[in-house]
């Protein structure tokens, strides 16, 4: 009762339509509407910011999602750059994000739960209970072009830190079996719910595998030196390893001891998304083993809430 009286209290304030006063996509019957009824109310302002934000992300340039300076990286580095654009899987999970982000029930619903539950549980296992905040990195066309592997080709994938799932799910459609962990169990519930062999998240080094796949872990776990080691060493001969990092880094952990902060700090250099990456290169995956052969950036994409439809950050994915 309390939640339906806080969202008539905004209706009755009245909404603009779906217009942005900072892009072209109204027209002046629109701009006059929008100056006779300002939204008053919390949920009305926070509805009334969200389709300005909405417009915005509509109207950007997402070319530069994928973009990179080449002249701020080594000769070696932009030989082996893979240049990707936006495709119709990922607008497709766009799509989906505005559809999630316009139920409004849906995400009131969720802003209580989180706001009782934040107390007790971290973000990821709040995101797993809800069936919320699921992520995209890269399509199966992106994938192809990564790996260099076909459809349902003989291997064995283990994806470290899956998360919901579904990115490990593009990336299934290239092998025949495939292995997750993760920390999180209400997300281990929703890998299983997906069909995949949950392992330990101590146990999985115990067999060899054609691809592991390590996507934004390494600046979100306490030590990451000893998954890097374990990562290679459960490598089959002439098996790839695939490394996603959001740049700039910014470490973090959930539960962590240290406020926050990693055990083992890695030696990332440089001011721009390309410096680090190229540090990433030289200082981290090179020392540990690791040869790049390919490497691309990507935009590291989450489903949005109230606020807005999606949220993002920029991503650099390496193929060892």
């Amino acid at each position: 009762l309390a939640v339906m009286t806080y969202l008539d209290s905004g209706l009755q304030q009245g909404f603009p339509t779906r217009s942005c006063e900072h892009c072209d996509c109204e027209d002046n019957q629109t701009a006059n509407f929008r100056s006779m009824f300002r939204p008053r109310g919390a949920l009305a302002r926070a509805l009334y910011n969200k389709q300005l934000m909405d417009c915005q992300l509509e109207q950007m340039d997402h070319t530069k999602w994928y973009h990179i300076d080449g002249s701020q990286v080594p000769p070696e580095m932009r030989r082996t750059f893979l240049s990707l654009t936006l495709d119709d899987e990922t607008r497709q999970f766009l799509d989906n994000c505005n559809d999630k982000s316009d139920a409004l029930l849906t995400q009131i619903w969720h802003s209580i739960v989180k706001s009782l539950l934040r107390w007790f549980l971290t973000q990821t296992d709040i995101n797993g209970l809800l069936g919320r905040g699921s992520m995209f990195v890269f399509s199966k066309p992106h994938i192809r072009q990564l790996l260099g592997r076909s459809l349902a080709e003989e291997g064995e994938l283990l994806d470290l830190g899956a998360g919901d799932g579904l990115i490990t799910q593009n990336l299934a459609n290239f092998f025949t079996k495939v292995y997750v962990t993760e920390v999180s169990r209400p997300m281990r519930w929703a890998l299983k719910k997906r069909g995949f062999q949950v392992l330990e998240v101590d146990g999985w080094s115990d067999r060899k595998y054609d691809v592991v796949s390590c996507l934004n872990l390494l600046d979100r776990c306490d030590r990451p030196y000893h998954i890097l080691n374990r990562v290679r060493q459960a490598l089959k001969p002439n098996g790839k390893a695939i490394f996603a990092l959001v740049l700039p880094f910014q470490p973090y952990v959930e539960n962590s001891g240290k406020g926050n902060q990693p055990m083992e700090v890695l030696p990332i250099q440089g001011l721009t998304l390309e410096q680090q990456a190229a540090s990433v290169v030289s200082n981290i995956l090179e020392p540990a083993g690791f040869t790049v052969v390919r490497w691309s950036k990507l935009p590291y994409l989450c489903e949005g809430d109230l606020h807005q439809a999606y949220y993002w950050l920029d991503d650099v994915v390496f193929v060892t």
